[in-house]
Formats: C-alpha cells, sequence, structure tokens
C-alpha cells in the first residue's frame, strides 16, 4: 500500500488565513519527513464556512519550496472551471517546480454551486474533465507544435513554452466509480480514487473490474486507487476516540453539511449493506461510523487492522488520509501524522488489496 496526506485546508474560527496556512506548510514539511508517499489538496472555491484553498497551484508551490522527495499534487484540479490550456501550462510548471515529483488529480466536479459563480458548465462537467486529460497527454508528449480537436476545444499550431519534466507527462488521476470512464482509465494508463461515503463493496466490486480492463490494455504495472477517510491515532483506542469523536462528526456535519442528508428508503444494493444516503445520515454518529469502518480512528494497531480491512472490502491500495479536521491541527495532527508513520505504516506497506492475475497456463508442481 501506499499513504497520501490529504489535506482540505479546512477554514477554522479565531485564525487567520495566514496562519492556517502556515499550519498547512509544517503539515506538509512533516509528511515529507516522515515517509508519506504523495501530498494532495483540492479546488474549492466560494467555501468559506469549508475549504480555503482555491488555487491547486498554491498549494504545490509552497510544497515545491518546502519538500525534497514526496509527491505532490492537487485531487484534483476542476477543469470544467476553465480553458484546459491554462491546466496544461500549469502542470509543466508545476511539474518543472517539483522536479518531476507532481501527480495530476482532474475532477469533474460533484456539486453546481461552485460552477455557478464562474459561470461554468455543469451539466458538461464530464465532457470537459475528459477533454483536460486528452488535451494535458496531447501537449505533453507533442515535440513540436500540435493541434487539438476536442468535443468543445480546438486548439490549431499551439507550443508551449516547456513541458513537464516527467516523460511523458506526470501521472494522471480522476476521481470515479463510473464504469465508462474507469474503461477509459484503463485504456489510457489513468489512476482513480474515491471517498468514504461510497459503499465500499459496491466500489470494490467495479475497481475489480478496473484493474481486469487495466490489464487486458495490457499497462505497465497495477493502478493506483485512493480511498479518502479521516484519521486519528493516538497510543491507545480511549485516547484516541475521545479527542477525535467530536471532531470527526463536527467535519461531516457542519463542515461537510452530511447531516443534512435523510436515511435512503429503499433497499441497499445487493452488494452492500449501506446506500451513500445512509452514510451520508449516519455521519452525525461517530459509533455509526465507527462500527461502519467508515473512519480510521484508535491506536496504531487498531488502525491497521481497520485499514487493511477497508482496503480488502473496497479494493485500494492509496490511502488519502486527512489528519488535520476540527480543531486538531498543526503539532497535533502531526503527532498522529508521526505514530501513523512509524506503527501503522510497517504493518500494512508490504498488504496488497489486489488478486494475482489469472493466467490460462497450466500449473505445473514441483516437487
Amino acid at each position: 500500500m501506499e499513504f497520501a496526506y490529504f489535506t482540505h485546508v479546512w477554514g477554522r474560527e479565531n485564525i487567520t488565513v495566514r496562519e492556517r496556512y502556515d499550519q498547512l506548510w509544517q503539515e506538509v514539511e512533516a509528511a515529507d519527513r516522515l515517509g508519506f508517499d504523495y501530498a494532495f489538496s483540492v479546488e474549492h472555491h466560494c467555501t468559506p464556512e469549508e475549504s480555503w484553498m482555491p488555487s491547486p497551484a498554491v498549494f504545490c508551490t509552497g510544497a515545491a519550496l518546502r519538500t525534497e522527495r514526496i509527491r505532490v499534487g492537487p485531487m484534483g484540479w476542476v477543469p470544467p472551471l476553465r480553458h484546459p490550456l491554462h491546466v496544461v501550462e500549469e502542470v509543466a510548471t508545476l511539474d518543472q517546480l517539483l522536479g518531476g515529483r507532481l501527480e495530476v488529480g482532474l475532477a469533474s466536479g460533484v456539486s453546481d454551486e461552485p460552477f455557478r459563480p464562474f459561470g461554468a458548465d455543469f451539466a458538461n462537467r464530464k465532457v470537459l474533465n475528459r477533454e483536460c486529460a486528452d488535451l494535458l497527454r496531447t501537449a505533453l508528449t507533442a515535440e513540436a507544435p500540435f493541434d487539438f480537436d476536442g468535443p468543445v476545444h480546438q486548439l490549431r499550431d499551439v507550443s508551449l513554452s516547456f513541458r513537464a519534466e516527467q516523460r511523458p507527462h506526470p501521472p494522471l488521476w480522476i476521481p470515479t466509480t463510473d464504469r465508462s470512464t474507469l474503461r477509459y482509465l484503463a485504456r489510457t494508463g489513468g489512476h482513480t480514487s474515491s471517498t468514504m461515503i461510497v459503499p465500499r463493496a459496491a466500489m470494490g466490486l467495479v475497481y475489480r473490474h478496473y484493474i481486469d480492463w487495466w490489464r487486458q490494455e495490457g499497462q505497465r504495472g497495477l493502478p493506483r486507487i485512493g480511498y479518502w477517510s479521516l484519521v486519528h491515532v493516538a497510543a491507545t483506542d480511549a485516547e484516541a476516540e475521545a479527542r477525535a469523536a467530536q471532531q470527526v462528526t463536527d467535519t461531516f456535519v457542519h463542515t461537510l453539511r452530511y447531516g443534512s442528508v435523510r436515511r435512503s428508503g429503499t433497499p441497499a444494493a445487493p452488494a452492500s449493506r449501506l446506500s451513500t444516503p445512509d452514510i451520508l445520515a449516519g455521519s452525525h454518529d461517530f459509533r455509526f461510523l465507527m462500527d461502519q469502518n467508515l473512519v480510521f480512528v484508535g491506536s496504531p494497531r487498531t488502525v491497521a487492522e481497520r485499514i487493511k480491512e477497508a482496503a480488502a472490502e473496497g479494493c485500494f491500495n492509496t490511502l488519502l488520509g486527512e489528519f488535520s479536521f476540527g480543531d486538531i491541527a498543526g503539532d497535533e495532527a502531526i503527532g498522529s501524522m508521526e505514530l501513523f508513520a512509524r506503527d501503522v505504516v510497517p504493518l500494512l506497506a508490504d498488504f496488497t488489496p489486489y488478486q494475482p492475475e489469472q493466467t490460462d497456463e497450466p500449473r505445473v508442481a514441483v516437487s
């Protein structure tokens, strides 16, 4: 497995924006020092009660100036909010600043709220997101001026000022559980991710198909599948739960506003005990979240066991862990990260939820 420090850079009361960003950079530096594989953030706009991160370029540049080895990226840019060539140029620039450590996440968006201030096209967001991915591959692999014919944008005789450091291009991620998008990612070598509000059994079913499609396309290695949730580690289960319980539910109910959703009135899908509305509606109840293994809170061994169980069910190999939430931030969040890196990661580093590739070759017993 691999492990990401993930941050929404949630706003907090009685703290300035500069102070909040100072906390962010301390946490990113710690993630680099502690051996986390990735540092990821978001692009959220006009959300004073939620995320204070409107610019992936700011996050990546700040991380580039403060880290040495960790791979960095947005999870992700929201291409429908801008011309896709802007994303291409930012990708090339940031990959150069990071010395070839950029990961590129492209998110189509789930709500029309952040689209409205920009007059952006929410209805066609998935088309625009995929078009941006296609343009990135076209532009960053072009040795000469290139043309591009997308469903929305057409470009002629374009030359980038410079290309990304990674060749042919930095790794691309599109968070999704949509089968057609996963087939596209398997065909193009792209990675994916999901979140704890998606029922894991159903998620695992579609992601196992994605791995099969990836292998059928002859892609090298294995795809990375991320899974986001809140994480808090302390010396004992009791200590971790006592500290994190209120912060977990406040984050889901007041920051993310999950608690306004009612429980589903229809039976859950056969592959899962819960639906997304069930998870959202139960997000105010810490015991529900723990009983359903939707957040990872506890001692190092407990957290490792919970993540392993979730990864096996949901078929993900990259944890996107949010350690800074509620009023757990700065040194306290870093303390949780230190315990995680020292005592949880070694228990999971060699674990994979992926089944070995099946072959048609007959097995030969050797005595």
